[in-house]
């Protein structure tokens, strides 16, 4: 990096601001009735997916709902990577049935698809107007209420400022947000989170922890990001190895909700980094789960990235309960990178390749990471050779160097 983009970031203008109000508690989605009517709405969308409905997740809510006096109209048909003509269709019956306000259960695929729904409801135009990016209309108006009701413990969409869509046309994942955005309030229990799988508590846990060392890291980090990040990282190298092995164990679902929290939080209204940039470009090109995708590339990610902030990635260690009393700084940052690649292994997350992506798109994906808003971010410089070293340790092709 230049000494004059060195002394930008340096004189960056920071702002800091939550939106959300966050309600949390076991058995708190007994409170999600009077909680959404306290918001002035009638008339709810139930926003969620297949898989959670049928699973007669949403049951109590709706009942919770019905009993304060709150309407309820479904759109239980939230997909993966929710792409623009999902939003459109929700947004129609949002206006169609004249609903006053949003309720989001699911993970981060549900609760983005709400904040689309509701940026469509308010303003003109399709989502795709409002794409975070030059030359795009910013959001003018407040979406409607909206509460999130998160069933996994990952994406932090219950908090932050932004909304992941893909356009299926360019084959590209966009953000959406700024404060306008956020959800109104979220109230998060964990009794929703035992019944996650295995393999969805490692993907979305991991998920959390990438976005606590993105932006533990980034360039736009600051001193309230960087709190909350802390945090999440603690509780993930505390509680994830305990909620993947046990389901059912409360205490360590409420540390997994709670840094799925702080980590979405740390977001600010800022940037990420470079497996931020990768997983979304990816995802576009290819139906990968997020989680899944981030957490194969964090190890990567970070072994190219700890040159770039030793003291930060010394500190990450440390939160993740490496003894790192007698290593030097340099030495305790490669042990964070280790300490990551154990636990992507620990929790048994599969490769990029089993995930169904071939080496050969390395060219292509890395050409497409390059163009992702959130490449600004990283603590390291980072061009296409950058990111196919990379993608070339994700798949094997390259010696690991610690």
């Amino acid at each position: 990096m230049s000494l004059h983009m060195k002394v930008e970031h340096m004189h960056h203008f920071h702002q800091f601001e939550l939106p959300t109000a966050i309600k949390h508690g076991i058995g708190a989605i007994k409170h999600v009735g009077e909680e959404v009517k306290n918001l002035g709405v009638t008339k709810a969308l139930l926003v969620t997916d297949p898989g959670i409905y049928n699973a007669g997740v949403t049951n109590p809510i709706e009942k919770s709902l019905e009993e304060a006096g709150v309407e309820v109209v479904l759109f239980n048909k939230v997909e993966p990577n929710p792409p623009v003509r999902l939003i459109a269709e929700g947004s129609h019956l949002y206006s169609a049935e004249n609903c006053d306000g949003l309720v989001a259960v699911g993970g981060g695929s549900s609760m983005d698809t709400a904040k689309g729904i509701g940026v469509e409801a308010i303003h003109e135009g399709s989502v795709l107007d409002y794409e975070a990016a030059d030359g795009k209309k910013p959001l003018e108006n407040r979406i409607p209420p909206l509460t999130t009701i998160p069933t996994t413990a990952g994406t932090g969409s219950e908090v932050t400022q932004w909304a992941v869509i893909t356009d299926e046309e360019r084959e590209f994942k966009f953000n959406t947000g700024g404060p306008l955005i956020a959800a109104h309030q979220t109230i998060i229990d964990p009794e929703l989170h035992v019944s996650m799988p295995p393999h969805v508590t490692a993907m979305t846990g991991i998920d959390a922890l990438a976005h606590a060392i993105e932006c533990y890291t980034m360039h736009y980090a600051q001193p309230v990001t960087d709190a909350v990040a802390l945090l999440a990282i603690e509780y993930v190298g505390k509680y994830i190895r305990r909620a993947y092995a046990d389901g059912g164990d409360i205490e360590a679902r409420y540390g997994m909700a709670q840094a799925a929290m702080l980590a979405g939080l740390s977001y600010g209204s800022e940037s990420a980094g470079a497996a931020h940039a990768m997983s979304q470009t990816l995802g576009g090109i290819i139906p990968v789960a997020h989680g899944q995708c981030v957490a194969a590339m964090m190890g990567p990610v970070m072994e190219y990235n700890w040159k770039g902030h030793p003291a930060k990635f010394a500190r990450i260690a440390e939160a993740l309960g490496v003894n790192t009393f007698d290593m030097t700084e340099e030495e305790a940052a490669k042990a964070a990178v280790n300490e990551v690649y154990q636990l992507v292994e620990d929790l048994e997350v599969p490769s990029l390749e089993e995930q169904g992506v071939s080496p050969d798109m390395t060219e292509r994906l890395a050409k497409e990471a390059m163009k992702d808003p959130q490449t600004i971010g990283n603590p390291r410089d980072l061009n296409e050779e950058g990111y196919k070293w990379i993608y070339g340790r994700c798949f094997n092709q390259i010696a690991k160097t610690l």
